[in-house]
């Protein structure tokens, strides 16, 4: 399945060709190829053809820059330099404790400077050829870069006069490569999830940075789900969809979810799970099946991981968004974009959260005004459309 030139003129075409918005070239990893072939060969003819899974916050992005009269190009930066760009080479990675050939073989291919490996200096030559054919405004460049070099970025700049958004949710501590960290001044503006890790992109030398959570909610895609359209096995008092590995990232969500063992607990992730959560584990979960499991269940269960000390997460608006009660560790982001007790409910520590998760699980109908009200909350103040028009504020004014 070819992706390049043809999928880009249908998605010019599905922009009705409209002149006034801003050309941008998002550069991005594709985390779940697999599902994005299926929802492409589901599409009913002439239906415009998506850029990305639903299970990517960037397909819901990429719907708000369409709708602010964007026009938009993809470059992937994961696929191979050389060979058809065919998103088919690619495959969903999983992530598995312990050691493997294939981790061995990356940590020695990440010894070497990247600019001396052929591949991702031919990956950065397409970028180049792709910018100087779509001549974009804006460079929508993702977190977890690790093949687009800062010469490539700065040569961009140079050649079209374009502003560089860096969106990322992780720690530039715990996560960053060289090349993202050396970059930092290039980028216009940073977007992160994490206050804190907003300030430490400032030390890098980032001469913008803004709070201002990637992830958030589209109506058109996060609603609550019909429970009685959901399978036996998305029913469940407690739920929890997404990463449990590795243990030095998530051993407070894994402690906390063991925690709540006494309960009826369905666990879903695409990863590895730990020995202690397996028999809770129900399979993994992308796409509509986590958006019909996490309206199926009573109460989630969301602990962000032990780098996002400021919280933010994407369950955390996603949830809302399906009118789902959240029971959520206690971070100061939490209580800037919810109110405690109104919108969701936190908790201090495992004994809080068991007694909380009982009460709330005997009272249906307070269980329900919150996440109705949640629901209400960031339909009206967190939508993608709504970031994104913040964005372009803020580019506005750099």
């Amino acid at each position: 399945m070819r992706f390049d030139n043809e999928v880009n003129l249908t998605e010019q075409q599905s922009s009705h060709k409209r002149e006034h918005g801003p050309r941008v070239l998002i550069v991005e990893s594709l985390y779940h190829p697999e599902e994005l072939q299926a929802d492409i060969q589901g599409l009913p003819p002439g239906s415009p053809v998506p850029l990305f899974p639903r299970s990517m916050a960037q397909y819901a992005w990429a719907r708000a820059m369409r709708g602010a009269g964007c026009r938009l190009e993809v470059f992937w930066r994961n696929l191979p330099g050389f060979g058809a760009r065919d998103i088919s080479r690619l495959r969903s990675s999983v992530y598995r404790s312990g050691l493997s050939p294939g981790k061995i073989a990356a940590a020695l291919i990440r010894r070497f400077p990247p600019q001396l490996n052929p591949d991702l200096r031919r990956r950065n030559q397409l970028l180049l050829a792709q910018a100087a054919r779509f001549g974009p405004d804006i460079i929508w460049h993702s977190g977890g870069n690790r093949e687009i070099l800062p010469a490539t970025l700065a040569r961009l700049k140079d050649e079209h006069d374009c502003k560089i958004v860096y969106s990322n949710g992780d720690s530039p501590i715990v996560f960053s490569h060289a090349i993202e960290r050396a970059a930092a001044p290039l980028y216009d503006l940073v977007l992160v999830n994490d206050y804190y890790h907003g300030m430490q992109w400032r030390e890098l030398g980032a001469p913008r940075v803004e709070c201002l959570p990637g992830v958030g909610v589209d109506p058109e895609l996060h609603y609550p789900q019909p429970i009685g359209d959901a399978p036996g096995a998305y029913l469940c008092d407690i739920g929890f969809v997404g990463t449990l590995t590795p243990d030095n990232l998530y051993s407070e969500r894994v402690a906390a979810l063991t925690s709540l063992a006494e309960f009826d607990l369905g666990v879903w992730s695409v990863h590895e799970v730990p020995a202690s959560l397996q028999p809770h584990y129900r399979g993994p979960a992308l796409g509509e099946r986590m958006l019909q499991i996490l309206s199926s269940v009573k109460i989630s269960i969301n602990v962000h991981g032990d780098f996002m000390r400021y919280g933010g997460n994407m369950r955390l608006f996603e949830c809302a968004g399906l009118g789902t009660f959240q029971l959520v560790d206690d971070r100061p982001g939490v209580h800037e974009w919810f109110v405690d007790g109104e919108h969701l409910v936190t908790f201090r520590d495992h004994e809080d959260l068991r007694e909380k998760a009982r009460y709330y699980l005997a009272h249906d109908e307070e269980r329900e005004r919150i996440a109705a009200a949640a629901r209400a909350h960031v339909l009206a103040h967190h939508r993608y459309d709504q970031r994104l028009a913040r964005v372009f504020e803020l580019l506005g004014e750099g």
